[in-house]
């Protein structure tokens, strides 16, 4: 048997050390990888919670008599104005949200052929948009008398 070159396998002290501070290293990038994700969870969920105010909002709009709405329309005097069915909600956090409503009058035939779809001439037509101040967020829908 030959016994000249006998070496214990593994690893020594230095590459063990070696190899934990490159570790080390490499891992604090990696986490700080997650990080925005982590930090856009509470604004998804905030996103989500002010469509909801959104869509609830413009139900309860259009669950309203449409004369209800078309004076509220007249009132408000034109499609850039806010009308009486705006509001502020308060979340249980403490922030809150404007809920904006511009309510118009619908030109949908444009039988005057303006173009403008916000003259008021159709009565029987109101355009509702729900908004949130300060966001690009909102939902549009048309209202019709069915009487």
């Amino acid at each position: 048997m030959n016994h000249l070159n006998k070496s214990v396998a593994g690893f020594s002290y230095i590459e063990v050390l070696v190899a934990t501070v490159l570790i080390a290293v490499a891992l604090v990038p990696a986490i700080e990888a997650f990080s925005p994700g982590i930090d856009s969870t509470g604004y998804s969920e905030s996103l989500v919670e002010d469509r909801f105010q959104l869509i609830a909002k413009l139900e309860a709009v259009l669950a309203t008599s449409f004369a209800d709405i078309d004076t509220a329309a007249t009132a408000a005097g034109g499609q850039t104005v806010a009308s009486s069915y705006s509001d502020t909600v308060t979340y249980p956090d403490g922030r809150q949200i404007i809920r904006n409503v511009f309510l118009s009058r619908y030109d949908g035939d444009n039988a005057d052929a303006n173009n403008n779809p916000f003259d008021g001439i159709d009565a029987g037509l109101i355009w509702v948009r729900v908004e949130i101040d300060g966001t690009p967020l909102s939902y549009e829908s048309l209202i019709s008398d069915s009487d």
